[in-house]
This record gives C-alpha cells, structure tokens and sequence, in this order.
C-alpha cells in the first residue's frame, strides 16, 4: 500500500492507512464477501459494467444484498478516483456480509459493509520485456462442486497456497491444475497459449474465473483474424505451445516465458505482440476523452 492510497469506506473518503472495519465483519472472520479488481486510466474507469455485472451475479449466488446500485457504484468509485494524485490506479471494491455475532451463520449480519480502495501495484505487466516464469503447482483449483470459480469471493486461500508455491520456487506466477490435471487459471490470472497462430483458453468449466480481460483478448483475437477457442488444456499443451501469456485486470496482459524450467518457443511471440498493442490501443480509446 502506497503512502497516497485513498479508501471509500461507507460514504467517507479517507486516507487508506485509517481506514478499518470491525473485527467482528463476517467477511474478515470468514472470508464472506465479494470483490472486483477495476482499472482506471486517465481518470476514467475501464468496463465498469462488466466489473458491476460480475460483481452482482456473485453476490446473488452467495446470497448477499448489495448497498447500492449500479449508479451508486459509479458514484462513489467517481468520487474516489477525483480524490487520487494518479491518472491512473487500480481500484479494489470489496462488499462484506458485515457484522455479526461469531459463528457461520450470516442472519446474525444486518448490514453490508462496503469500500474501494484506490492504489497503485506494481505488476508482472512492469517486467513483462522478460517475460513471466511460471510453475505448475502441486495445490488443484477447486472445482465448481465445492466452490464456483464464477463467484468472486474474499476466501482466496486456495490461489494463495500455489502462490506460495511459485514464490519458494524462485517463479513469477503458478498456473493451477483442476482435480483432473487439467489448466484451470493462474493465482490471479487467465491463461492463454497460442498453436500454429491459433489462441486457446481453458473454459470456465474448467475452474477458471470469466475474467473480464480474458473476454477482451477474445474479441480482440476474432477482430484480428486470429482463431480465438475455449479449449481443455493440459500441462504438455502449455509445455509445447508456440506463445502463452496471462491475462488480468490487475496483470493486463503478460508474456510467458517458460514454465517449470522449460522456454516458450516464443517470448514475446506475435500473437501476444500484435493483441497487446490492440488491447492498449482499446483503453486509450474508451478512457481518453474526445478531442
């Protein structure tokens, strides 16, 4: 957290370091909440409704209210990026259960709680000239019969666990399998790889997140006469591939270099080059104001 981090904690504006919420929030107690990840650049939100989209259905399957509406979200999320020194951040919008008496049971919560923290990160995206070195770790996605990867909860202890495993191994990122031993995602990013100048994605059946970026990348991929594909993946299909890169509101879009110790045929290959320049070339055209 930077010393210039802003927080919207419930209506107020406040540096973020002050804010705090009760150590009886259920979403601290017992990771019951959602969240999004949201860019903002030259002070101007990117795709808001998808983020308010997703954030919604999550919220519905967990079966929790959430305090404002769509205008209301734009308002507040208006308001604490006018309060940031940044033309652009990133913003994190998390809604809690709220408090209540110790134990599972969220009828004891009368009240969400809600806040947007605005900061600056550093990310992979920032060395991405080298390219990302990933592992595969040992820790499997859960999969949507014990928890929907669709829902974008406060529980992430189990992307944390293989993020450990990536940080003991010396690595960037860890890609995780599902109980299958197939590619469900990364920690905190989707995955891409590229054949023959075709791009393949896991589907979401398979336990990855229907990341906001990794639908961008698809559209992108069709508008540019690249084949674009959900498709099951295995580990020797990540070994083998001609590209891979890793997609992600906070990661934007990032080269693969090699995976478990083995290079990528192509680091950064074409389809990544030519894609990433059209997703840049996408922000500045939905969050520059017109001439």
């Amino acid at each position: 957290m930077s010393d210039q981090a802003i927080c919207w904690l419930d209506g107020h504006l406040i540096p973020a370091a002050e804010a705090s919420v009760s150590v009886f929030d259920h979403g601290l107690l017992y990771g019951d909440g959602v969240f999004e990840g949201i860019r903002f650049y030259h002070r101007r939100v990117f795709r808001l409704a998808a983020h308010l989209h997703r954030l919604a259905d999550s919220a519905r399957v967990l079966a929790l209210e959430l305090p404002l509406d769509t205008a209301g979200f734009g308002a507040a999320i208006a308001q604490t990026i006018a309060a940031t020194p940044w033309e652009s951040g990133y913003l994190r919008l998390v809604v809690t259960r709220g408090v209540g008496a110790l134990g599972l049971d969220p009828r004891s919560c009368s009240q969400p709680c809600m806040f947007i923290i605005a900061d600056r990160l550093k990310l992979m995206a920032e060395d991405s000239h080298r390219g990302a070195r990933l592992i595969i770790a040992a820790t499997r996605r859960l999969g949507a019969d014990g928890l929907d990867p669709r829902i974008k909860s406060l529980n992430y202890l189990n992307p944390i666990l293989a993020r450990l495993e990536a940080n003991h191994a010396g690595a960037d990122e860890a890609i995780m399998l599902n109980t299958a031993g197939r590619v469900a995602e990364g920690t905190a990013d989707n995955v891409f790889i590229v054949r023959e100048r075709q791009l393949f994605t896991p589907p979401v059946t398979e336990g990855a997140l229907d990341g906001v970026t990794r639908g961008i990348l698809m559209e992108l991929a069709a508008a540019a006469g690249i084949r674009a594909a959900e498709r099951p993946l295995s580990p020797y299909d990540l070994y083998t591939a001609d590209e891979c890169f890793l997609t992600g509101t906070a990661a934007e879009v990032v080269p693969v270099a090699e995976i478990d110790g083995r290079p990528l045929r192509q680091c950064p290959g074409p389809v990544y080059t030519e894609l990433s320049t059209r997703f840049q070339a996408l922000i500045d055209e939905e969050t520059r104001e017109s001439s």
